[in-house]
């Protein structure tokens, strides 16, 4: 017996798939195919599930996969455990837990008959997906930088799914490393973290690789504005990371009122910037907006401007 505890889809699909692939294995080897049911905890009977566990008349391997187990009802509970207690070798049950408080004694009463929980770490914040991001690229057997990984939460959000999505792809197209320019070439299309793509660039100081991300957003159709605002966006958080004073990320993120990967990012800029290179990069982005607003005649040519200059402001600070 096999409890998968935790709600994130993704990771409790792995591990309900990993209990069956081993509860199968033997079967295999005996080439006698298993057989696999999968019942939902709220529609499931008491009769069917007392089929479904008990021993096959054809020497077959059967495996119960419970979904949604935190849904059985007490009856169906209570003559759960009594089969779990009492299972035959040929018989496995892979039971799937959402946590939290409903449903709670259905855990507490499979744990007391000898049933092998997982727990599946709930993934909360930025942070968290981050390092997801990560440890998928491992997974597919790349690797991905850690601003590229921030990148990429930024651009697909917070599915677990489509971000493993994304990274297989990532793995299998370009390799390892993969990195921010890649990242960017990929999720190009997407408006908002173009922007940001080429403001996190300029703000580091990499005119390069802000430019090409830039151009490459333009040509997807990208609102030189959202270059803009992201820029004023990107300069505004490290004026006021930078008057917070120092602190972790997670004690300055209340007192911001700001996601701590916010904070964690702006303090890695920080050490490129002084307050005058800061005001000077301010001023380009301010004339650049009042371009896009009408005083300028070339949009893309007064944002391209204010990227060179803020990437050359970095660089006189660092």
């Amino acid at each position: 017996m096999t409890l998968v505890v935790g709600d994130e889809d993704l990771l409790v699909d792995r591990e309900v798939s990993r209990a069956v692939a081993r509860a199968t294995a033997a079967a295999a080897d005996g080439g006698i195919d298993p057989a696999v049911s999968e019942v939902s905890g709220a529609e499931v009977t008491l009769d069917a599930l007392q089929e479904l566990v008990s021993p096959s008349l054809f020497a077959e391997t059967r495996v119960l996969v419970v979904r949604a187990a935190q849904d059985l009802d007490k009856e169906v509970t209570a003559s759960l455990v009594a089969a779990v207690e009492d299972l035959s070798v040929d018989v496995a049950v892979v039971a799937a837990h959402a946590g939290g408080g409903k449903g709670k004694a259905v855990i507490e009463s499979l744990r007391g008959v000898g049933a092998d929980v997982v727990t599946v770490p709930k993934i909360k914040t930025g942070r968290d997906r981050e390092q997801f991001v990560v440890d998928e690229a491992k997974r597919s057997g790349g690797r991905i930088d850690r601003d590229a990984a921030v990148d990429l939460v930024g651009a697909i959000g917070t599915d677990i799914r489509e971000l493993a999505t994304a990274v297989a792809q990532l793995v299998a197209d370009v390799g390892k490393p993969i990195g921010v320019a890649q990242v960017a070439t990929y999720y190009r299309g997407r408006a908002e973290s173009s922007g940001y793509a080429v403001a996190d660039r300029a703000v580091e100081g990499d005119a390069a690789a802000a430019i090409e991300t830039m151009r490459w957003a333009f040509s997807t159709g990208l609102d030189p504005i959202l270059v803009s605002s992201s820029l004023a966006a990107n300069l505004r958080l490290i004026a006021q990371v930078a008057a917070a004073g120092p602190g972790s990320p997670d004690s300055l993120a209340g007192l911001l009122g700001m996601p701590a990967w916010k904070v964690r990012r702006a303090q890695g800029w920080l050490r490129r910037w002084r307050p005058d290179s800061l005001a000077e990069a301010v001023r380009a982005v301010a004339i650049a907006d009042a371009d896009l607003k009408g005083a300028g005649d070339d949009a893309a040519y007064a944002v391209e401007r204010a990227v060179l200059i803020v990437a050359a402001a970095a660089n006189a600070a660092a």
